[in-house]
């Protein structure tokens, strides 16, 4: 890529790959990364796996493959006004949720649950364990062999007792680094993202509504703007605009802070960017408004009843599952029990984390309902 920042990543200063392999032809050493991220088994199954809305109930509301794709757009915008590595923050954005259970947080808690005694659930250690090593595509390797800087964004955070277990990677925790610029601004992204769509979905289900909403700031702001410049909009217009607006504050805001924390740092390499305070993020007052549109939508949408009662039937389908695989092992497909000699109960947990929700639904219904089919 041309006009990067020196503290940019680039293929030139790039840690490079575990196994070594030639340099792409025609692409960058990180388009080569998005691209094999791309066509993994595990970023298509994404299409079919919880955001907040399980798949069944809405043909419109975000699963984790397009809120992956959002996140990606985002932070494409924001890295070029950055002069940072576009190529990368795509990579990161899109592998970012490739371990996440079916039912979203709800399937992720209830896996860790299960695996409290073997080691729990992240699914950003999982996320790294399909890239690294769940994705079975190439003759040379296990995984998709992606550049250390791609993996270092995809682990943004892990538990103290798994660092010892990354090698190289968990080398940063240890000693308080930074990733790169690039794997900070897939975060924010991923923020951005994440708490307007949630807007969006929970407006279009009805579990939330434009007067409870006129309580947070960020929201009632852009709301009052968008009605004042266009009276007559029709209401689902109006809300579209208005996310559309605040989006375009959110990134505007954190191109603007983000500048000026790299200015103040004085950072001139990416050793200076491992070694600065966090240089990504918002202003006070917006990172203040952010945090209040958080607690909203954890309030009034993830803690709603609706949401809850899935909730509670999701966590149910992940503990039977687990429950039933770890009692015998020998209802896991032959692939999984030939694994489970090696690695044990891991791979019950590679096996539920891997499936989407309908996956999920199915393979519940054929461990405990009789049919006569």
């Amino acid at each position: 890529m041309t006009n990067l920042a020196v503290y940019a990543v680039s293929s030139a200063n790039s840690r490079g790959r575990v196994i070594f392999e030639d340099p792409p032809t025609g692409r960058s050493e990180f388009q080569r990364d998005r691209d094999r991220i791309i066509h993994s088994s595990a970023f298509r199954r994404l299409e079919y796996k919880t955001q907040v809305f399980v798949n069944h109930e809405g043909d419109l509301f975000r699963t984790r493959l397009t809120h992956s794709l959002e996140v990606a757009q985002i932070g494409r915008s924001i890295a070029r006004s950055l002069h940072l590595n576009e190529d990368l923050v795509e990579a990161i954005s899109l592998a970012h949720d490739l371990g996440h259970t079916p039912f979203g947080h709800a399937g992720q808690d209830a896996l860790n649950g299960c695996m409290k005694d073997y080691g729990g659930f992240e699914h950003n250690l999982q996320s790294l364990r399909v890239v690294d090593v769940l994705e079975e595509r190439y003759a040379a390797f296990n995984g998709l062999n992606l550049c250390y800087e791609t993996r270092e964004g995809i682990l943004k955070h892990v538990a103290k007792k798994n660092i010892e277990k990354l090698g190289e990677l968990g080398i940063r925790f240890t000693q308080r680094k930074r990733p790169s610029l690039e794997a900070q601004l897939a975060n924010f992204s991923d923020e951005i993202a994440y708490n307007n769509h949630d807007i969006d979905d929970g407006l279009r289900s009805g579990l939330i509504s434009l007067h409870q909403l006129s309580e947070v700031s960020i929201f009632s702001r852009h709301l009052a703007q968008v009605k004042h410049k266009y009276p007559l909009i029709p209401e689902r217009r109006m809300i579209y605009e208005t996310i559309r607006s605040m989006i375009n504050t959110l990134v505007t805001d954190l191109i603007k802070q983000s500048t000026l924390n790299i200015q103040d740092e004085q950072v001139d390499s990416l050793d200076a960017v491992h070694a600065a305070p966090p240089l990504i993020g918002f202003s006070e007052g917006i990172n203040q408004e952010q945090q209040q549109l958080k607690k909203f939508l954890y309030d009034n949408l993830y803690r709603h009843f609706r949401v809850m009662r899935m909730n509670s039937k999701a966590r149910h389908t992940i503990e039977k599952l687990f429950s039933a695989f770890s009692s015998e092992i020998r209802l896991l497909p032959s692939e999984y029990q030939m694994k489970y000699t090696q690695e044990g109960y891991q791979v019950i947990a590679d096996y539920i984390a891997g499936m989407t929700d309908r996956y999920a639904i199915k393979e519940y219904q054929r461990l405990f309902t009789i049919t006569e089919n």
